[in-house]
């Protein structure tokens, strides 16, 4: 019996996921960025982001990837956190196992929130970036898991990195709080 409530509880989780609201702190951007994520497009990946949020394990972490015209990335819940080196942010995941990509038609446009990954296209695990501007590239190729439904003011404000991989330097903005909503 319990291993059916559980099995229950389990298939009821990405339903509860609809959203996420992000407090983002710092040197360029300070708002709220909420987020719809599309369970029904990659149930898995918004199982993962909406386990980990709620968890706590996205709060403090920043982004460490900003390409000014392409997109803001953050999520590296390993070795991301504020105050931690961030020579190593982006390198790392989480606790839980990467996932299968779970592709779709849909565009990377404006606001679309996508999973980072390595070579693999079954690597991705917590990462993940926030689009400026549209990437067409990117279609097919990344799990689209949510698109920026409120605060792209807030997106467009995030310090920008260096160089061709947008590394940020100095003090990079950060993911403050992290709460999924329902």
């Amino acid at each position: 019996m319990r291993k059916l409530a559980a099995m229950f509880a389990l298939m009821a989780s990405p339903a509860l996921a609809t959203g996420l609201e992000i407090e983002v702190e710092g040197e360029g951007a300070n708002g709220t960025i909420t987020i719809d994520l599309l369970d029904d497009v990659a149930p898995k990946h918004v199982e993962q982001i909406a386990a980990l949020a709620k968890d706590g394990q996205y709060d403090g972490v920043v982004f460490h990837r900003v390409i000014d015209g392409f997109m803001a990335q953050t999520g590296d819940v390993q070795f991301g956190k504020m105050g931690g080196d961030m020579r190593r942010a982006g390198t790392g995941g989480s606790t839980r196992d990467d996932l299968p990509a779970e592709f779709s038609d849909l565009p990377y446009e404006r606001g679309v929130v996508g999973m980072a990954r390595a070579q693999d296209p079954n690597s991705a695990n917590s990462q993940f970036f926030i689009m400026f501007e549209p990437g067409p590239f990117l279609n097919g190729q990344y799990t689209v898991v949510g698109k920026v439904t409120d605060g792209m003011d807030v997106v467009d404000a995030i310090k920008r990195g260096d160089g061709p991989n947008g590394a940020v330097t100095g003090q990079p903005d950060v993911m403050k709080k992290v709460t999924v909503t329902e």
